[in-house]
């Protein structure tokens, strides 16, 4: 693996059945990078972050998360990731903060380091006031936000966030923007997916673009805005996705 490296993919394979989900994907992301994920719905990106999860186990090739052999030491791995899946499962029967210092304790934190945790991600999520609240009561945007404080309790390294932006209101993207250029500046390496290319191209470092299970081109943004030719991470994206151009839209019994 190369030293300054947070994740080396090396011809990952995943198949359901005769469906190939993500077919040789070699991927590199620098320890420290902001790296943005892109590509259109079932190009294989939630499925490759399953991977890196041990969710599902690869087919073939091989993976490497913060030094470590994803196949060989998944617990050592999945104890220095943070991981908010695009589909939020949490305990709806406590309060945010009950799940926060739940979540802290889980990863083998104190009772008392938890608390404080728990209370500084609050504040940073600007969920405070509704820490006594249950869960279940709590906005999409709110439980996108306490997912995202839950994920960060044990101080991960490397944090997994998949459609963070999906959904939710302008206060909550506001919110997660700061906090995940917050990480950024303190070095955590982050892989974000999101359809919203203007965020990706206004916050990420890094980018790859992935289709049918393979990453097209991926490296610094700078870099892949001269190679293409393009002035922006959307064009970036447009020409390597080969997004089609629109057909006549017109509706005939439409006056």
């Amino acid at each position: 693996m190369t030293v300054d490296s947070a994740v080396e993919a090396k011809g990952l394979l995943k198949r359901f059945g005769s469906f190939t989900a993500v077919d040789g994907l070699d991927m590199l992301i620098p320890k420290g990078a902001f790296y943005a994920f892109l590509g259109p719905n079932g190009a294989g990106k939630s499925t490759t972050i399953s991977l890196m999860t041990g969710t599902y186990g690869p087919d073939g090739g091989s993976l490497r998360i913060l030094g470590r052999d994803a196949l060989k030491e998944p617990l050592e791995i999945k104890s220095r990731l943070g991981v908010v899946p695009e589909e939020l499962s949490l305990f709806e029967r406590l309060t945010g903060r009950q799940y926060l210092v739940f979540s802290g304790r889980m990863h083998g934190l104190s009772g008392d380091e938890a608390a404080a945790r728990c209370e500084e991600l609050l504040r940073l999520t600007e969920l405070t006031a509704k820490g006594g609240s249950l869960v279940a009561e709590y906005s999409k945007g709110m439980r996108r936000r306490l997912a995202i404080a839950a994920a960060l309790i044990h101080a991960p390294e490397l944090v997994l966030l998949d459609e963070p932006f999906e959904g939710i209101d302008v206060l909550a993207a506001g919110v997660i923007r700061e906090l995940l250029s917050e990480l950024s500046r303190r070095g955590v390496t982050l892989l974000l997916t999101t359809h919203v290319l203007e965020i990706a191209d206004r916050m990420a470092t890094h980018a790859g673009v992935i289709r049918a299970g393979k990453i097209v081109d991926e490296g610094p943004i700078a870099e892949l805005e001269k190679r293409h030719g393009c002035e922006s991470l959307e064009q970036v994206f447009e020409k390597l996705i080969g997004v089609p151009v629109a057909r006549d839209a017109s509706l005939s019994f439409y006056k």
